[in-house]
């Protein structure tokens, strides 16, 4: 006899008020359920349920029965849900790669409550703006300002991310604001060395492409190196609105060629 099985028949007999009712629950017959608590009876050498054509009832017995099954049936329901828990509990080691600056403003604020989330994962922050090699890094995730090259990889995507160019107030007070891409030729621009084109800088107004030449003193592969020189007032340079929109804000750095729009890289999750 499965006796957690005619336990639980019983309980929901009881419960329920009456073989039937417990029946269609348990998508079986009444008469299933009967022989279930018969048998229960049987092994018991006790009466549990008084059984008239009209009520149903418990006995004295069947009602001090009734209290302890529930409570091991609850207890042992519990004991079964945390090992589910356990099991499903995502744990190991997970390495996540992403840009410096990227990491540092918008993972870093996340980590404790992702850790806390999930205790049995490590996680292993990889914060280079170098391309790496997913596959020989052992890389679970990483993200990415760019163009999805491998198409054997699934990208998930995050957000666009828009260029602006930024400049100080101070800056600007020395030299003349530039009205066009062109005039950046004028201009100290510093530049992010990590991308492919280094020395160019690309636009769009309306449906022209417009792809500008600019040289500069100084190239860094560190957007927050590149940001501190703007704010302290050594050039123009191109950088993420995310990375700027706070210093234009409040008044630390100013846009550049508003009416220019520099074409988003996606950021996305491969």
């Amino acid at each position: 006899m499965d006796q957690l099985g005619a336990m639980r028949a019983f309980v929901r007999v009881v419960q329920m008020g009456s073989f039937s009712a417990a029946a269609r629950e348990q998508d079986t017959t009444q008469a299933t359920i009967s022989k279930k608590v018969a048998a229960l009876e049987k092994k018991l050498g006790a009466k549990l349920l008084s059984r008239t054509s009209r009520e149903l009832s418990l006995t004295e017995v069947g009602a001090d029965y009734y209290e302890n099954c529930v409570i091991i049936l609850s207890e042992l329901d519990e004991a079964e849900a945390q090992v589910r828990s356990q099991i499903a509990l995502p744990s190991g080691v997970l390495r996540v790669a992403a840009p410096v600056v990227f990491g540092r403003q918008f993972m870093a604020p996340i980590l404790v409550e992702f850790l806390n989330a999930y205790p049995e994962i490590k996680v292993d922050l990889m914060l280079n703006d170098k391309h790496i090699d997913l596959i020989a890094d052992g890389v679970d995730v990483a993200i990415r300002a760019k163009q999805l090259e491998d198409s054997t990889l699934v990208a998930r995507h995050l957000f666009n991310n828009p260029l602006v160019v930024v400049a100080s107030p101070e800056y600007l007070q020395k030299n003349t604001k530039p009205q066009n891409p062109d005039e950046l030729k004028n201009h100290n621009c510093i530049v992010y060395s990590m991308l492919k084109s280094i020395n160019i800088w690309h636009f769009e107004q309306g449906n022209n492409n417009i792809s500008v030449p600019v040289t500069g003193s100084f190239r860094c592969d560190n957007g927050d190196v590149i940001l501190q020189l703007v704010l302290d007032g050594a050039g123009i340079a191109q950088l993420p609105v995310w990375m700027v929109d706070e210093h234009i804000r409040s008044g630390k750095l100013a846009m550049v060629l508003e009416g220019y729009i520099s074409k988003p890289l996606p950021f996305n999750a491969i």
